[in-house]
């Protein structure tokens, strides 16, 4: 433990350690916080000066412990342990992200008395998250699929401090893969994490899931963020591409109207005269047919074969939800 700790600090440190373990001992308390046993017992002294009942129980398993009628301290989180707090969250309670939820309230609440140092990561991540569709249906998480706070704390931070990283990335049943990038989010999106980042190898940007990176390392390169960053916007439209079976649709309305009925992650949208071009690609063509249903306006399918088929049959259900005879 650092030498610069202030004697108030250690002893809130030690009255955590016995809070966490009660019974502990003078010895193993002075191993927990990196001081003499002597000194140990001095932050005891201190925090009973404070009136707080730290209490010693005799006998060979005898120890420190905590007595009633303690009012607890302000809480005190690790970076990790605040962030692995709020990701649990958002994954498991998607409405928390809305400080109007009862439990995105209450998590509002932690947030506030969080130091700067540790609430600003924290922050970043509960501010940039999505909770629409994506181009293909939701991924299950598995215990394989699950990101640990640390990675995602230090990920965090090099994107605060426009560090440059080099990342070993999981790349399929393929070997693992080394990169350098320009960390620019952490995004969560679908309860999947993503950075967003500059590829150099690539000279791309990239969308690169938290659970597939073994490894990051700081490297001692600085860069500078796009300015006028739209971390959610970029990442939704780079999810809409690279999948298995290409999207290509013509749409008889104006991109600002296509846009409205549309998520930005379902496709790229590009100007064509008056209507509107849907660029992109899709894992699983029937539930994206079903997606394309839903736009009131007229539209065509084109050059997406595997689409198209898939449109088709949307079309002889509707037909049959509606009591007419399917043609022939």
């Amino acid at each position: 433990m650092a030498h610069d700790v202030s004697p108030t600090a250690r002893a809130l440190l030690a009255l955590e350690v016995i809070q966490n373990r009660p019974g502990i001992t003078a010895d193993q308390l002075g191993e927990r916080l990196g001081v003499s046993e002597r000194a140990a017992r001095r932050y005891v002294a201190i925090l009973r000066e404070a009136d707080l009942p730290i209490e010693s129980v005799s006998g060979p398993h005898g120890g420190y412990r905590v007595g009633r009628g303690l009012r607890l301290p302000p809480l005190m989180f690790t970076a990790a342990e605040a962030l692995g707090l709020v990701m649990a969250v958002l994954e498991g309670h998607r409405p928390a992200a809305s400080p109007a939820d009862l439990v995105g309230g209450a998590l509002a609440k932690i947030v506030r008395v969080l130091p700067q140092r540790i609430a600003g990561p924290v922050r970043a991540v509960s501010e940039v998250w999505a909770p629409g569709p994506v181009p293909h249906p939701p991924p299950a998480v598995t215990s394989t699929s699950r990101v640990s706070p640390e990675l995602t704390s230090q990920l965090i931070e090099a994107c605060t401090a426009a560090s440059r990283l080099r990342l070993e990335y999981r790349m399929g049943r393929g070997p693992d893969s080394e990169m350098e990038v320009d960390p620019w989010a952490v995004v969560l999106r679908h309860s999947r994490w993503y950075l967003l980042a500059w590829s150099h190898p690539k000279q791309a940007v990239r969308v690169l899931r938290v659970d597939r990176i073994v490894r990051a390392a700081v490297m001692p390169e600085t860069f500078t963020p796009p300015p006028d960053l739209d971390a959610l916007r970029t990442l939704e439209e780079h999810l809409s591409q690279g999948w298995t079976y290409p999207v290509d649709v013509l749409v008889d309305a104006t991109v600002e109207e296509t846009a409205r009925w549309l998520p930005r992650s379902l496709a790229r949208l590009e100007p064509e005269d008056d209507r509107t071009r849907l660029r992109a690609s899709t894992d699983d063509p029937d539930w994206y047919a079903r997606q394309l249903a839903a736009i009131p306006a007229p539209f065509r399918v084109i050059g997406s074969p595997e689409v198209q088929r898939a449109m088709a049959a949307v079309g002889r259900e509707l037909i049959q939800a509606s009591g007419a005879e399917a043609p022939a």
